[in-house]
């Protein structure tokens, strides 16, 4: 049984993630209709070149898979009334809290703490902000499933 704090830190972390995934994928949607603002250092570099260019399309699904992420934490303190498919409501916080684990390790070269790239523009800002938001949301997500 939570006690009321419990509950309040689960409701204040759900709202705060909720919040920041909205962000998310708002400046991803903006992008995806070709925005440009802050775009120039938002994904990795391979020798100077970005590692990839997402097309517009392929943007604006990443937004809408971040924003489906920043609905779970709502559903899960009951804010909104959803329907998610049995799968998702039962496993979908505990695989997003792995992603954002796993996302915030890296992978070796590019992304993440263990990176080896780390003289790219994106690199320094993985460093300074992607990488410790990833692993704040990763740790808050399991506080909020098993507190």
């Amino acid at each position: 049984m939570l006690n009321t704090h419990d509950s309040i830190l689960i409701t204040m972390l759900s709202i705060i993630n909720f919040l920041i995934l909205t962000a998310i994928a708002g400046i991803h949607f903006y992008w995806g209709l070709g925005g440009t603002w802050a775009s120039d250092a938002v994904l990795p570099e391979m020798k100077g070149k970005k590692a990839f260019t997402p097309s517009p399309l392929i943007t604006i699904l990443v937004a809408f898979v971040f924003f489906v992420f920043a609905m779970m934490y709502l559903k899960n303190i009951a804010f909104v009334d959803i329907t998610l498919p049995a799968i998702i409501q039962n496993y979908g916080l505990k695989c997003l809290g792995i992603i954002f684990l796993v996302r915030a390790i890296g992978d070796f070269r590019y992304v993440g703490f263990t990176k080896t790239t780390k003289d790219s523009k994106f690199a320094k800002l993985d460093t300074k902000f992607y990488s410790p938001l990833c692993l704040y949301l990763g740790i808050s997500t399991f506080i909020i499933i098993y507190l």
